[in-house]
């Protein structure tokens, strides 16, 4: 793994500890002012710092406690200026109603450098679609 992509990793492992922890200000600090994020749920796009915000301000309400984000199939592709990656996420823990979660997403990074370290600029979260059912699967594993 070279310099770059290391970084990239540790970015990724605190974006995943924010999350573990629900601590809104450590996720917001690997996102750039300007990110754009396509999230599972409505709308279509997130644009912007603020409005990233006021989801995982929603989505860390819905949980009982940590949230689990285990990173597996790491894949970065990196410069010095722009890298982007992919991999699977474990999404795990207990919802409000006591509901215990644990499914896997994909997700896709931009990212880039700036003078604060490096930030995720662009972030695409998505679930496997059964087209004839129209229903998400959530049952598949690495």
């Amino acid at each position: 793994m070279t310099s770059i992509e290391s970084k990239i990793k540790a970015l990724l492992d605190r974006r995943g500890l924010a999350a573990w922890e629900k601590d809104l200000d450590g996720l917001m600090s690997v996102f750039a002012p300007e990110v754009v994020y396509f999230d599972l749920v409505p709308p279509l796009r997130y644009t912007g710092a603020e409005a990233l915000r006021e989801r995982f301000r929603d989505w860390f309400g819905r949980w009982r406690g940590p949230i689990g984000q285990q990173i597996s199939e790491l894949e970065v592709l990196a410069n010095d200026h722009v890298a982007a990656a992919h991999m699977l996420v474990r999404a795990s823990g207990t919802l409000l109603d006591g509901r215990e979660v644990d499914y896997w997403v994909r997700v896709s990074d931009t990212c880039r450098r700036s003078s604060d370290g490096w930030l995720i600029t662009h972030e695409h979260v998505s679930m496997p679609v059964d087209l004839t059912t129209r229903s998400v699967v959530m049952d598949l594993r690495p």
